[in-house]
């Protein structure tokens, strides 16, 4: 499997931010030890039969050659790296606390802390940060402690500490926590045990991890509620409904505060459409893409210091993008999800000055399928983005949104430009799958993509009238429109061109056949035989056909925007 796919990928998000930044870690790495090597050679090793808690997670072992292999990345893209750490509860607690039959991993010290020590050495600054355990919350509803609270991970937190400091191993100001789901304790009851203040020196960023659902049930069995896709898909198509980032939000406003006191940023560690894989029909949809822009921006609005978009594996609905499996790899490429489009946008939206400030316009009175958000550098506008979520292919729930920059309804003097640049984000309905484009280019359709772009960028400028001080912006139904009101914040540092990369690796040399479309399209199709294989001497490599949801249509009035007036902002 070629991994210029990937570099691409980051490329090109590297173009839009300056730099991107990963998580590698989840609920396996509450129980994974790096060994010198493994018995087959392999860099990393899942036990299979091992796999507890709800979401069936492995055991594994790795080698430093994925340490390796992340600073061969980063030498290549601007990725830097928060790495996972195994909670010191798993070593630390005595047996009569575990899980019975769970092959918990238990190193010793050296054994526990040689992540630590060798993510230094090999990752060296592009280490940002150190995972202390993942969703603690759930430990005790996990079975992996018949009791764990908030006051335990503190104290657990601070063995770590310690163990550090008696290693003297580096990075000790790079601890990152608590990592918890808010499930079953909020982040409040940890702020309470007085964590931020005793380890305030420990701590580069402290984080959260959240869903809007789950689909645990339907993928692993839990016995909990099944959430049918189709019923719950406009939870993700409005501004404030159940399961849009603004919801998810209000459940850390006050903690946002909170890093702001205490001069530390809030990272939500782990978040996407739904946990336990997401949704068919919504996380693979464009309205996911929709979805996670507005997501992200109310992030940003609310002082979080960004936000890790969940990968999955191959059996999932919500990756930003995936491999083909490895058998596949000579004659299928990448699939790229809605929301990698959602990450590359709000990149692009936000900017990579790091000093941009964003502002919920509350657009078209507050209608919560319309937002708006306007993006200020050194206290001007530079940016609007505007989001419609209608599905509507009549045109009349289309936007006609008009955006003035000053004037005297605000006491400023008129600075609207003589025209505008817009970039859209578009597709047929919130229910399609794959060929969205941004500004005219697209990754595809499944197994379409080498991480590039294709097609020609289409830039569409708008002239604005200088008797009114009125841009007038349409932004379909459904869509998302980002409006540059300057040149400059089109062409700004960080938005170079991107870099490209290539091979010539093959994993495999079997020849594959191609068939003439005509012939094709007029073929009998097999006769109307199943065939299911995905590679050579496999009768059950695939399933015998794929499944589609059946596209929705989501329609209301027709809506027009009332003005945007855009001023100088002065601080927030």
């Amino acid at each position: 499997m070629s991994v210029v796919p990937f570099l691409n990928l980051m490329a090109n998000l590297q173009e839009r931010s300056g730099r991107v930044n990963i998580r590698v870690g989840g609920n396996t790495q509450d129980t994974a030890v790096l060994v010198d090597s493994t018995p087959d050679g392999k860099i990393l090793e899942k036990n299979i039969t091992g796999a507890s808690n709800p979401t069936a997670t492995p055991p594994l072992i790795y080698t430093a050659d994925l340490l390796y292999m992340m600073a061969n990345v980063s030498a290549l893209v601007n990725v830097h790296w928060f790495v996972g750490m195994s909670s010191p509860m798993l070593t630390f607690q005595s047996s009569a606390h575990r899980r019975p039959g769970v092959p918990f991993l238990l190193p010793d010290t050296t054994t526990r802390l040689a992540i630590t020590q060798r993510s230094q050495e090999i990752l060296g600054d592009y280490l940002m940060g150190i995972q202390i355990g993942n969703e603690p919350d759930l430990y005790q509803r996990h079975q992996h402690f018949t009791t764990y609270g908030p006051f335990d991970y503190f104290g657990d937190f601070g063995v770590y500490v310690q163990a550090m400091q008696a290693a003297n191993l580096p990075g000790q100001n790079l601890l990152v926590g608590p990592n918890i789901a808010e499930a079953d304790w909020t982040a409040e009851q940890v702020w309470d045990t007085g964590f931020i203040q005793t380890y305030s020196q420990n701590l580069a960023y402290l984080s959260v991890e959240n869903y809007p659902t789950d689909n645990c049930a339907v993928q692993f069995n839990t016995g909990g509620t099944v959430h049918d896709p189709q019923t719950i898909f406009p939870d993700f198509l409005s501004h404030t409904s159940a399961s849009s980032g603004h919801n998810i939000i209000q459940k850390f406003l006050n903690s946002s505060q909170v890093a702001v006191q205490n001069n530390k940023r809030l990272v939500m560690m782990e978040t996407n459409t739904g946990s336990c894989g997401g949704f068919a029909g919504i996380s693979d949809s464009f309205g996911a893409a929709l979805w996670g822009i507005d997501y992200a921006f109310q992030m940003a609005f609310n002082n979080f210091g960004g936000g890790m978009i969940h990968v999955g594996g191959q059996n999932v609905f919500y990756n930003p993008f995936t491999p083909p499996p490895t058998n596949q790899t000579t004659f299928h490429q990448w699939t790229v999800g809605p929301t990698y489009y959602s990450a590359l946008v709000s990149a692009e939206s936000i900017g990579p000055s790091n000093a941009t400030q964003l502002l919920d316009l509350g657009a078209n009175g507050g209608n919560v399928f319309t937002p708006a958000y306007a993006f200020y550098e050194n206290g001007n506008p530079v940016r609007v983005g505007i989001i419609n979520y209608v599905t509507d292919p009549s045109g009349a729930s289309d936007l006609n949104v008009q955006i003035a920059i000053g004037g005297s309804g605000i006491g400023q003097p008129n600075q609207s430009p003589a025209s505008v640049k817009v970039k859209y984000l578009l597709a047929g309905s919130v229910a399609q799958k794959g060929n969205f484009t941004w500004a005219g280019q697209t990754f595809g359709d499944n197994f379409a993509s080498d991480g590039r772009p294709i097609g020609n960028e289409n830039i569409t400028t708008v002239p604005c009238d200088a008797t009114t001080n009125l841009c007038s912006i349409r932004v379909p139904a459904p869509s998302y429109a980002l409006v540059f009101l300057t040149d400059a914040s089109l062409s700004e540092p960080g938005t170079a061109a991107t870099t490209t990369f290539a091979t010539t690796v093959q994993t495999r040399t079997r020849n594959t056949v191609t068939v003439d479309q005509a012939v094709l399209a007029t073929s009998n199709g097999g006769y109307g035989k199943k065939l299911g294989s995905t590679s050579a001497g496999s009768s059950n490599g695939a399933a015998p056909g794929g499944m589609r949801a059946v596209p929705g249509l989501v329609s209301v009035l027709a809506l027009t925007a009332g003005v945007l007036v855009l001023g100088r902002m002065f601080g927030r």
